[in-house]
């Protein structure tokens, strides 16, 4: 081995032992950091508008941003904190006087005027299961142990709300910094990949396409939904509609459940205190309408502007989900999307050189 060439082994082998242990040194930040750069991709072009218009005041513009972006995120959850206190209060009066007025005992014959319903519980001699005391007896025992479930959230979150707050305001750190020296990074980063200009071009900006086609397909696909949800929530008399509008909103972009963890259990209430055409209305426009919207909808508005399979995307956002929590619904897409340009350059400018046949002498 020659000498510049043992420099060279040498030289990588220290490179990839610094970045191993860069790596292991920042896992801890790694998820504030990845939503401070997506929140930072998504508004940068205002903080170019802000900055021009505070005459180059780059470090003004950047603190006002993010200043920004931390009363969108805490005024909207107190306010929302707060309401869902009221509402959850008010809720739990409605039951207790739903059971004082005698409702419980009534229940019964009431599910046994269903259609279909009825007549099965009829057929199944189903008559001791349905008596005052055996509702009553689960009633208490749903409570409690709704009661215990609650309690142990709430204890886990006390106990996670330092390392939640933590990581908010380091993601908020981060975010300053990105405003303010994000654009000279990413050009230094840029100048060290190994990439012809062009190429390296053309990922940046299928990362770019790809990650406000995600932004865009799961927001307005959540907001469509929530509501479409709430309309019906507002029509139909359910209790609290502001709350669960919002916490279907919330819920959407989970690929499993997702809006039906709020309106499934709309439909059930609707099936124990009536009427029954309700529970039919709700399930209806649940499974036909806010449901299905989602089945073509985000797809639709993300598959367009990246051009994933819609296979591979589905499979992306649930292993993204998987691997790396909430914020894996944009890395999973992006990653997949970066994947495919890099397979399409290598098909247009190496794998083509290996099957074009040699130019002839003339």
């Amino acid at each position: 081995m020659t000498k510049p060439q043992l420099f060279t082994a040498v030289f990588f082998a220290l490179l990839l032992l610094l970045l191993y242990q860069i790596a292991l040194m920042f896992r801890p930040f790694l998820f504030p950091v990845l939503w401070a750069a997506l929140l930072a991709h998504l508004t940068f072009p205002l903080h170019v508008r802000f900055t021009s218009f505070l005459r180059g005041r780059e470090v003004l513009s950047a603190s006002c941003l993010t200043l920004l972006v931390l009363a969108l995120v805490v005024v909207p959850i107190s306010m929302m904190g707060v309401l869902l206190a009221q509402e959850a209060s008010a809720a739990e009066e409605t039951i207790r006087e739903w059971i004082a007025s005698g409702a419980l005992h009534t229940l019964p014959e009431q599910v046994r005027t269903w259609p279909i319903i009825g007549g099965l519980l009829d057929r199944m001699g189903s008559s001791t299961l349905l008596t005052p005391d055996s509702l009553e007896q689960g009633l208490l025992s749903a409570a409690s142990f709704l009661t215990r479930f609650f309690l142990d959230q709430v204890g886990d979150l006390l106990k996670n709300v330092f390392l939640l707050v933590t990581d908010f305001f380091l993601m908020l750190f981060a975010l300053f910094f990105l405003f303010k020296d994000g654009k000279q990074w990413l050009a230094s980063l840029q100048d060290v990949i190994p990439l012809e200009a062009s190429h390296k071009e053309r990922i940046v900006d299928r990362m770019d396409q790809t990650v406000r086609a995600v932004v865009k397909g799961i927001g307005v696909t959540a907001i469509v939904q929530g509501l479409l949800a709430g309309l019906a929530y507002v029509a139909l008399g359910v209790p609290f509609p502001v709350v669960l509008t919002a916490v279907t909103v919330i819920l959407a972009p989970l690929p499993f459940g997702g809006t039906a963890l709020v309106w499934g259990p709309i439909v059930l209430y609707f099936f124990s205190v009536g009427p029954f055409w309700k529970a039919l209305a709700m399930l209806g426009w649940g499974i036909g309408v806010v449901s299905m919207i989602d089945q073509f909808l985000r797809p639709w508005l993300i598959g367009q502007a990246v051009q994933i399979p819609v296979l591979f995307l589905v499979f992306s956002v649930l292993g993204g989900l998987a691997l790396y929590g909430l914020i894996g619904l944009f890395v999973g897409p992006v990653l997949v999307s970066l994947l495919m340009t890099s397979m399409q350059i290598y098909r247009e400018e190496y794998h083509k050189t290996e099957i074009d046949p040699p130019a002839s002498p003339s």
